[in-house]
């Protein structure tokens, strides 16, 4: 374990070693990162979580050894190059590769071909030096294999998933997936003119490289496509990637070498593509989650690190159309001093009486500030507070409203405000996101 994580961190040795014993011991990263500074050699919690990261990856990679071993030792074909093989691996896809051969299958046509006998059939063709193919397989007729050509063919599906089971070709296609790969969608038609498909509309008919595709639009796609609006493939040049298998098997140009050109077309498309394919999509998917993860950190950072407006009496507004503009007065630590509701919109329309009662609230609590929430109406209302002359010079904020109906209804608001209804709490929020921003939204979860 300490090799693997160094060899994945360049972390020294020491630090590493400490850190383990001390997460065997239940330290959480926070106290080591904070109390255990001459333990680690001063790492910061950035790499105690890279540390925690690789010890999970490691211990994943080896229980998932011990079982393959123990699945191998089982059947009786566990060699010791093979046992070798297997506990020097070091990431689990070399590890699921390697096994592949000898894991366990469900009932495939390969399986059903050598149930037949037609093993040694395969061997011959592999072999590319048998001639009279047909004459040979005609041997291999029975009751299960009533022709020749049932005999060829159960030999291909044979021949075809050795070749799904070859390490370097799985890697070359592998290769090719990450280098050369698009990403293809096509509108289920049924679905199109659905309300709800409109908002996925520029990804009916779309194809672009799979290793260019933001992670945005990638996440956009998957989800159109699991709402079942659309369908996704990956391809890449099927005729190429065919050539290149060809290369690696065939150095014949006899009958040998058609079947097992056969096999290989048969193979690729039915074994080697559609799994490895779906690796790659995995693979970008993966990605693509961490990008947005970075992304949404960075937004929140920016949203939770706002300047404050500092202790300043301040006129929150919650607006809104038909059920109106709610309107609080707080003082300058935040306290709610006074709410009411306002109709300066449609369908009311009551302007002249809005602008009145605005001009008196800020007389009668001294406000030095107003925020407006930057949702429905938001704009309307704040072309409303601009039309009013105001004694004192007053500052106009658009406030980010993004949470502050999970933060009304929350158990923190109803604690705080347990005489007002969720319409006035989520308007306080609002002006106490100006006053300090970190302050009010640390109440909330990340994700809302």
């Amino acid at each position: 374990m300490l090799q693997y994580i160094q060899k994945h961190t360049q972390l020294p040795e020491v630090g590493i070693k400490n850190t383990l014993k001390l997460l065997t011991e239940d330290c959480t990263l926070p106290f080591i990162a904070r109390y255990r500074k001459e333990a680690t050699g001063n790492l910061d919690e950035v790499e105690i979580e890279q540390i925690i990261t690789f010890k999970d990856q490691f211990e994943t990679l080896e229980k998932r050894k011990t079982t393959i071993l123990k699945a191998l030792d089982e059947q009786g074909i566990l060699t010791d190059e093979l046992k070798s093989k297997v506990t020097t691996s070091q990431d689990l896809t070399t590890l699921e590769d390697l096994y592949l051969p000898y894991k366990k299958k469900r009932k495939t046509k390969a399986e059903t071909a050598r149930k037949n006998g037609l093993e040694p059939l395969a061997k011959m063709i592999m072999s590319q030096n048998a001639r009279d193919i047909e004459g040979l397989a005609q041997r291999y007729t029975n009751n299960e294999v009533p022709s020749f050509e049932d005999a060829l063919e159960g030999a291909r599906h044979i021949i075809a998933e050795w070749i799904n089971e070859r390490v370097d070709i799985r890697n070359n296609i592998r290769y090719q997936l990450e280098r050369f790969a698009t990403i293809e969608t096509k509108v289920i038609k049924t679905k199109e003119s659905d309300e709800k498909a409109q908002k996925f509309r520029d990804y009916f008919n779309w194809s672009e490289s799979l290793n260019r595709c933001p992670s945005h639009r990638l996440l956009a796609i998957l989800r159109a496509e699991k709402e079942g609006y659309i369908r996704v493939k990956i391809e890449i040049d099927h005729e190429r990637a065919l050539n290149k298998i060809e290369d690696r098997i065939i150095r014949s140009q006899n009958e040998c070498a058609t079947q097992i050109k056969r096999a290989i077309a048969d193979g690729y498309k039915r074994l080697l593509f559609p799994a490895l394919s779906n690796e790659a999509l995995s693979t970008a998917k993966k990605k693509a989650d961490e990008t947005a993860i970075q992304v949404f950190a960075k937004n929140l950072k920016q949203l939770l690190l706002g300047s404050p407006l500092g202790e300043k009496r301040i006129l929150a507004i919650d607006p809104g159309f038909r059920t109106g503009c709610k309107v609080v007065c707080l003082d300058a630590q935040g306290a709610l001093l006074h709410n009411e509701t306002i109709y300066p919109h449609a369908p009311k329309n009551d302007d002249k009486g809005a602008i009145k009662k605005i001009s008196s609230l800020t007389d009668a609590y001294k406000i030095e500030a107003i925020a407006i929430g930057n949702g429905t109406a938001s704009r309307e209302t704040e072309r409303l507070i601009k039309r009013i002359h105001f004694k004192n010079e007053l500052q106009v904020f658009v406030v980010s409203e993004a949470g502050a109906s999970i933060y009304s209804a929350s158990k923190i608001a109803r604690d705080e405000f347990p005489n007002y209804d969720v319409t006035v709490r989520g308007a306080v929020s609002i002006g106490r996101r100006l006053a300090d921003p970190l302050a009010e939204l640390v109440k909330i979860d990340a994700k809302s």
